[in-house]
């Protein structure tokens, strides 16, 4: 199979027709064989009937239902399972994303030898002050923190060889960093492509302001997994070292200055030096027992779905 698309949504009745028209269109007009993947994060309209409807009509439609809304991470995680295309290519369904960017972004794969190419949105038709400005605020942070210069890591657009997407967890509200976990599990081949972006015909955006609260304290989270996910004793040992080394030091004057120097002066309790040497030497053993705690979680971790499927087709 060549192409697999991967399509995560909520509450898009109104688009989800015009949208398998189009990208079958598409496809057969190229000739690739494919598969369509419709992950239904918890929809609450009529989304789910409408997939079943087109399911009956053609053959290549494959469709998974959330129990519930658990986020685009999940939808994604759940598709990138079930895919079995040479090639995964992502996209929203709002029609914002346009089917034709489908066959450049396959030849920049199968031909360009790219791991992944991520869209790149340089026109949007969003809100200048609600979407535009703190996507290219946060843009420019993710590329400072991660190393990954792309333009823009939040576009739904991308595509991917099979092995990337079978290689990475996206958990949480991790799809905003794909290119990010894919660079972290080996893969170097990392480009973008400027792509069209059309105005939202149907409906209004499923996402809010809060996202990018979210989105900058994942990118948090997501540098911190990249330097030190493997072996947090590195980072908390270093720190608990630091601490019980300045609480010793507190101490060793502490204990000199009575022996020898004052040993008639005030009781050790009644000193703040003697609280400073206390706090840090346990916060040293408490930052040294969640490193020891981290590297007993990483070597006994079991992977599973934290998602529920209440139903799939094909």
């Amino acid at each position: 199979m060549n192409i697999s698309i991967v399509i995560p949504l909520l509450n898009e009745e109104e688009s989800l027709k015009e949208l398998h028209h189009w990208i079958a269109k598409v496809m057969q007009s190229n000739g690739y064989s494919y598969e369509l993947i419709f992950i239904d994060d918890g929809s609450t309209d009529s989304s789910w009937e409408i997939i079943e409807n087109i399911c009956k009509e053609n053959p290549e439609i494959k469709a998974i239902h959330f129990q519930k809304n658990y986020g685009k991470s999940q939808a994604l995680h759940a598709g990138f399972e079930m895919a079995k295309g040479d090639v995964v290519i992502t996209m929203d369904a709002d029609l914002q994303d346009s089917p034709e960017e489908i066959p450049e972004l396959y030849r920049m794969i199968t031909e360009d030898g790219f791991d992944l190419v991520s869209g790149w949105k340089k026109k949007r038709y969003d809100s200048v002050l609600t979407k535009n400005l703190p996507s290219k605020l946060f843009n420019y942070a993710a590329r400072k923190t991660s190393g990954v210069k792309l333009h823009d890591f939040n576009c739904g657009l991308k595509a991917y060889k099979r092995r990337v997407v079978k290689s990475i967890e996206v958990t949480g509200e991790m799809h905003r960093y794909i290119p990010v976990l894919a660079k972290n599990a080996g893969f170097k081949n990392i480009s973008e492509k400027p792509v069209k972006h059309q105005a939202r015909k149907y409906g209004v955006t499923k996402f809010g302001g809060e996202r990018f609260i979210r989105g900058f304290l994942d990118l948090i989270t997501i540098w911190f997994l990249s330097r030190f996910g493997k072996r947090p004793m590195h980072l908390f040992g270093a720190l608990g070292a630091m601490m019980l080394f300045v609480g010793f030091c507190f101490a060793l004057y502490l204990g000199i200055d009575k022996l020898f120097i004052t040993p008639t002066g005030r009781l050790l309790t009644e000193r703040p030096e003697f609280f400073a040497a206390l706090t840090a030497m346990i916060l040293g053993s408490q930052l040294f027992l969640a490193g020891f705690l981290g590297e007993l979680i990483l070597r006994n971790k079991r992977n599973s779905p934290n998602y529920i499927i209440k139903k799939t087709i094909g």
